[in-house]
């Protein structure tokens, strides 16, 4: 193994990514796994056809049941986990998405938008998409003696809110911060080599998003035309264009790489429009 490999190489690490079975979240896992790593799919659904999948790529995977708003269920998965590779190395937190119950439109205005759909959606971006994840699985890593790594999900909006979507700008923007705060924490109350960062992914087409982005024929919105003219690479992501970073933050290339919150969006963020 030459010098570049061994810095990137994720063999022998095991990893757990919550919201696996999503389209994000596979993807990333795929990476993951090829660059070495045990991965455990957790979700609520998809689990084991995307551990099957991974398996079928030459990865050693499992799925695993997970809802990330259960607590218990949590404590349960990461235990198992424990008892049968002994450590948790890498802990993706994918979990996480946008309703259109909290969404403003022509017809439901800001002031319409019903208290359950926000507490929904800031609900599984921050507390299941981050806190509960990191609180549980984080309670094992931090006894690892040549340390960890926690990628959270934030986004786009974390830096920039956008339109209509106030609830899942809001919980966003939270993840970021929350990122930060628990990189310092863990540093400093628990284990120096413990790292949390974050990917804030631009604009990405998934079942969350596609509604807003693309219209009954596939074409793009005005929303979706926007967003290309504002992205100077002129494109939406591709899901796999999202390994690259979590193999590196992962890694012991990112050995002294923490409280990061780092844009993954074809220059969207740097962009004026000028």
């Amino acid at each position: 193994m030459n010098y570049v490999e061994k810095i990137f190489s994720l063999k022998e690490k095991v990893a757990i990514i919550t919201g696996g079975g999503g389209v994000l979240g596979s993807e990333i896992a795929k990476g993951l796994g090829l660059a070495g790593a045990t991965v455990i799919i957790g979700d609520i659904k998809n689990y084991k056809e995307v551990a099957d999948n991974l398996k079928n790529s030459g990865i050693e995977s499992e799925g695993e049941y997970l809802d990330v708003f259960d607590k218990g269920k949590i404590e349960e998965v990461a235990k198992k986990i424990v008892d049968k590779f002994g450590k948790i190395d890498i802990l993706v937190n994918a979990a996480g998405g946008n309703i259109k119950e909290a969404t403003t439109s022509p017809e439901l205005s800001f002031f319409d938008l019903p208290l359950s759909a926000l507490e929904k959606v800031i609900a599984l971006n921050l507390f299941g998409g981050a806190i509960l994840p990191c609180q549980v699985f984080g309670k094992y890593m931090v006894k690892n003696e040549n340390g960890a790594s926690i990628i959270n999900i934030s986004s786009m909006n974390a830096f920039r809110p956008l339109t209509r979507i106030p609830g899942y700008s809001a919980a966003k923007a939270a993840v970021s911060n929350f990122t930060q705060w628990l990189a310092v924490h863990f540093a400093l109350e628990y284990n120096k080599k413990i790292r949390v960062n974050a990917i804030a992914p631009g604009f990405f087409l998934t079942q969350q998003n596609r509604y807003l982005l693309l219209d009954e024929k596939g074409n793009l919105t005005e929303r979706g035309k926007t967003i290309i003219t504002h992205t100077p690479m002129g494109r939406f992501g591709n899901s796999d264009e999202l390994i690259g970073i979590c193999i590196f933050l992962s890694s012991d290339a990112s050995s002294f790489v923490t409280g990061t919150v780092i844009p993954i969006d074809g220059g969207f963020n740097a962009f004026s429009g000028v």
